[in-house]
């Protein structure tokens, strides 16, 4: 089974990184794991579209200057994960809210690695850094 998703690496204007932790999951490989949010295409999206209506939906902030930054092709156990990753930032005076993860945190660069990543991840986390 092959997934396909758009990650936002939302980077703020003093240079610090959004990272968000996944909840609880019958997938022991991505139960609680740090990513970058984002979710699955829609049919008929381009990958920047999905991923503002994904933030929206997950986090309630608008963003904006959107750039291509990586893709990355992991196989996990169970399916095939496809994730295009873009730098955007949060556009107006919106803060993230929580409506699906754990927690967030605000990370400079050299700080990400502290995370424990789901593993599709990882590969953004070493481009980052």
């Amino acid at each position: 089974k092959k997934i396909e998703v758009v990650a936002g690496v939302i980077i703020d204007s003093n240079g610090r990184i959004f990272c968000v932790q996944r909840g609880e999951s019958t997938k022991t490989y991505i139960s609680k794991k740090w990513e970058f949010p984002g979710g699955k295409l829609e049919q008929g999206e381009t990958k920047e579209q999905a991923l503002i209506r994904e933030l929206h939906e997950e986090l309630h902030i608008a963003v904006g200057n959107l750039k291509f930054f990586t893709t990355v092709d992991h196989v996990y156990p169970d399916f095939r994960l496809i994730m295009h990753a873009f730098t955007c930032e949060i556009i107006g005076n919106s803060a993230p809210t929580l409506t699906e993860h754990l927690d967030f945190k605000w990370l400079h660069r050299p700080d990400l690695h502290r995370l424990d990543w789901a593993a599709a991840d990882v590969p953004i986390v070493e481009l980052l850094r």
